[in-house]
């Protein structure tokens, strides 16, 4: 019988970590913000934009990295605040 490879093996666990996937969703996130900047829309819908990929970021973070997945509830919260923050920041940014 033949046996895998552990080359197979090691790429299966990189690609099933999640802090990995976090990684790459933050990068691609990032590089999202940067390219949106290169676009020509008026400058209220690329700031709403960043700001939006910001918090989606913020959620990342909170979710994979603090370890609120396990724990509904309080990243629930932080989401409401942060989007809370979020308003009240374009809103000045807009006046």
């Amino acid at each position: 019988m033949a046996q895998p490879s552990s080359l197979t093996n090691i790429s299966r666990q990189r690609s099933s970590n999640p802090l990995i996937q976090a990684w790459l969703a933050l990068l691609s996130l990032s590089v999202g913000s940067a390219l949106l900047t290169l676009i020509g829309a008026p400058s209220a819908i690329i700031a709403g934009g960043i700001l939006l990929l910001a918090l989606i970021k913020a959620r990342v973070i909170l979710k994979h990295y603090l370890d609120l997945e396990n724990s509904q509830s309080w990243l629930r919260g932080f989401t409401m605040v942060l989007t809370g923050f979020s308003v009240v920041v374009f809103a000045l940014y807009l006046v």
